[in-house]
């Protein structure tokens, strides 16, 4: 993929900093696997679900960490699953330690999480400031005075 240069974005705007970084990461290749599989849903008008399939992992094995705009999933077996009287003789369920990472729009804040049958359910709300939300402004009739 092409990558763009943002110095013509740094050098006339203030405070988009974080719009050129993801443009940045956009245009890196994601050398991640596939693991876990995810969907991203909207479930409302400023609502939004993050469901991951997460087979084989507990809750004390899955983290869930949002800083400065991003969302981490991590998880890490705490043990391979393998009993000492089972010899497993195929492995179909992947329960290999894992991170991924999501870019959240400004104003966007985990509200909550679960697990539900084996997929983790990470609920996001988008909350705009009352100072961002559009205000009417009234027009006065102002007489001069002569």
């Amino acid at each position: 993929m092409t990558n763009f240069d943002m110095t013509p974005l740094y050098r006339s705007t203030i405070g988009f900093d974080r719009l050129a970084n993801i443009f940045d990461a956009l245009g890196t290749s994601d050398n991640a696997s596939a693991f876990p599989p995810y969907n991203v849903a909207r479930t409302g008008e400023t609502d939004y679900q993050i469901s991951m399939a997460v087979a084989g992992f507990g809750e004390d094995e899955l983290e869930i960490i949002e800083r400065g705009g991003v969302l981490r999933v991590r998880g890490a077996s705490k043990h391979d699953g393998a009993d000492t009287d089972t010899r497993l003789l195929y492995r179909g369920i992947a329960k290999r330690n894992f991170e991924r990472s999501f870019q959240l729009a400004d104003n966007v804040q985990v509200s909550g999480a679960h697990l539900d049958n084996g997929l983790l359910h990470i609920e996001l709300v988008r909350e705009i400031p009352e100072a961002e939300k559009p205000r009417k402004i009234n027009i006065s009739k102002t007489v001069k005075a002569a």
